[in-house]
């Protein structure tokens, strides 16, 4: 609820600061008061647009600068579940205790900022926090009555519709997403076969190739072996040669000289050491020579054998450039991942199968909670009629008339219902017959017809709908007597259990406040000022009375006064 508005500088509003109940709450005043303009600095918290020619720029004796219009909005919300979750979502703080503050400043210069718990926000951001606060009728407003959405959710209030759409939706949720999933195995089984000869080519190529791993790598280094095979085996043989086979052999000589130091090695310390290390190159040299043996007989130069490597080697290194690789793994990759693919088109077949059972089963779960969804919508529809049309009669539209078109559609995320309020307004003056055209509540209603439609639907879901503080600007207009009291009824009624605020000129509703302010204008150092003050019973008998008879009025109008006060 709106527990208080306090307003500075806007307009002809010097301060102003107001303190509503949590029923209804009632504002009267005299025409011009400036009523409505209590209605447009609310609405600046609420995240209309600011109109600079309703902003006036008073200079501030003390510190010699000129004010700024400051806009501020303390709301109880703490029974709001969307309230709380929209702060949690935009990481704004949300104690459930604390008091909510919407606050818009205006500068001097034209320029606005907007504040949520002292938070700067974006005009959007308190804008859609304040459609959650507030919902605000003024008489050329069409609102949310005219839109689709709003109409569908009246009747799945009434028709207590909240668990089994719920139910729809996940069913729903889970439906829309196994045919994305069939689309793009469709999508993606139509790339294959667009692809599946290339694929097939390519694979086979490679196939065929039957390379191994690390291959071309190992024939490029047989390859140099190969082709350098004279020269290597050559310098081995050399060495073989000076080692073991020369008229003075290294092993050899090595040995008499091994002999030689063994003759002293009693003679000096070191000796035996030196000598041991003489015997171990000896065994080292002895056992290398016979390894180079051993290789050189391996090394042969062979010219067929080389031709057959050069071919492979060239085979390779024409795959590797075609598919833009420079190993022979990575070769064996691009193979695997080819046969992957025949390999899924081959399955995808199946897998798109079992995706469209799978869809088939989310689809028929879904319509047939749909169905119940529509059946429990159309049963809602002629009483819901009936009851609005009823309540039209006592709020002065006798020959008004709600109708509600529901037609089939495909499924959607609120089910198969296309909701449609149709509306018939008066006939001109001599006609005795309706006329039976309904069009959509959007472009038939006027501004007033559209409020009291409004009041009369809300008052019948108000139990069902979470609705927010709910303020009424002049939608009496056009009706007094008794329609204006049974809209007053209404009023009192929506109000037992939300926060109501009217503005009105109808004695016949104020006479129904739960508390009533009264707006007024004075003269101020020379200056026009709107001024609001609360009404005590006895206060509010008099401006009643005068509403009903004029600026004295009689003892019956004091007298009719009390009674709607008092009953």
């Amino acid at each position: 609820m709106l527990q208080k508005l306090s307003i500075q500088n806007y307009a002809i509003i010097d301060a102003l600061e107001i303190e509503f109940s949590g029923k209804l709450n009632v504002i009267t005043g005299e025409t011009g008061a400036g009523k409505s303009i209590i209605v447009g600095a609310l609405g600046l918290i609420l995240g209309e647009r600011a109109d600079s020619t309703v902003l006036v720029n008073l200079p501030d004796r003390q510190a010699g600068k000129e004010k700024k219009c400051v806009v501020e909005g303390i709301f109880d919300a703490k029974e709001k579940k969307s309230v709380r979750n929209f702060l949690n979502q935009n990481d704004f703080e949300a104690d459930d205790e604390s008091e909510l503050v919407l606050r818009r400043e205006i500068g001097t210069n034209g320029k606005s900022r907007a504040f949520i718990n002292d938070t700067p926000v974006t005009l959007s951001q308190l804008s859609e926090l304040s459609r959650l606060l507030v919902d605000l009728h003024q008489q050329f407003d069409t609102l949310e009555l005219g839109e689709n959405d709003f109409q569908r959710e009246v009747l799945d209030a009434l028709a207590g519709n909240a668990e089994i759409l719920s139910s729809y939706q996940d069913v729903f949720k889970q439906w829309q997403q196994t045919k994305k999933e069939l689309e793009e195995l469709k999508t993606q089984k139509y790339q294959f076969d667009r692809e599946a000869d290339y694929n097939q080519f390519q694979f086979k190529e490679l196939d065929e190739a039957g390379f191994k791993e690390n291959e071309l790598e190992d024939i490029d280094a047989e390859l140099k072996l190969l082709n350098n095979s004279e020269g290597i085996k050559a310098a081995l043989n050399k060495t073989y040669f000076e080692l073991k086979e020369s008229e003075t052999p290294l092993v050899q000589q090595l040995k008499v000289l091994i002999n030689q130091l063994n003759v002293y090695s009693t003679h000096h310390k070191e000796l035996p050491e030196l000598i041991r290390r003489f015997q171990s190159a000896q065994v080292e040299l002895q056992d290398m020579a016979e390894d180079i043996d051993r290789i050189s007989q391996h090394i042969n130069y062979d010219p067929d054998r080389i031709e057959q490597l050069n071919e492979r080697l060239s085979l390779g290194y024409k795959l590797q450039k075609k598919h833009g690789v420079h190993s022979t793994n990575e070769l064996l990759e691009i193979q695997k991942k080819l046969e992957e693919k025949l390999q899924a088109v081959l399955n995808i077949d199946d897998t798109i199968g079992q995706k469209e059972k799978e869809s088939r089963k989310f689809f028929d779960e879904a319509t047939k909670l749909a169905e119940k969804i529509s059946i429990s919508r159309q049963k809602q529809a002629k009483p819901f009629e009936d009851r609005v049309n009823k309540l039209l009669a006592q709020v002065g539209m006798p020959n008004a008339r709600l109708k509600v078109e529901i037609s089939s559609t495909a499924l959607s995320s609120t089910g198969a219902d296309a909701i449609e309020f149709l509306f018939d307004a008066n006939l001109p003056a001599g006609e005795k017959e309706k006329s039976g055209q309904f069009l959509p509540v959007r472009k038939v209603a006027s501004g007033g017809e559209l409020s009291r439609l409004m009041l009369c639907i809300k008052s019948l879901v108000a139990q069902s709908i979470d609705l927010p503080v709910m303020i009424f600007d002049e939608i009496d207009t056009g009706i007094s007597g008794e329609a204006a009291r049974q809209v007053g009824i209404i009023m009192k009624e929506l109000a037992a259990k939300r926060q109501v605020i009217c503005i009105t000129h109808q004695p016949q509703i104020a006479g129904k406040a739960d508390t009533h302010f009264f707006v007024f204008k004075e003269i101020v150092k020379d200056k026009i000022k709107t001024s609001i003050r609360f009404l005590t019973t006895e206060e509010r008998i008099t401006t009643i009375a005068k509403m009903l008879s004029g600026e004295k009025p009689t003892a019956a109008a004091i007298e009719n006064a009390r009674e709607m006060v008092m009953n």
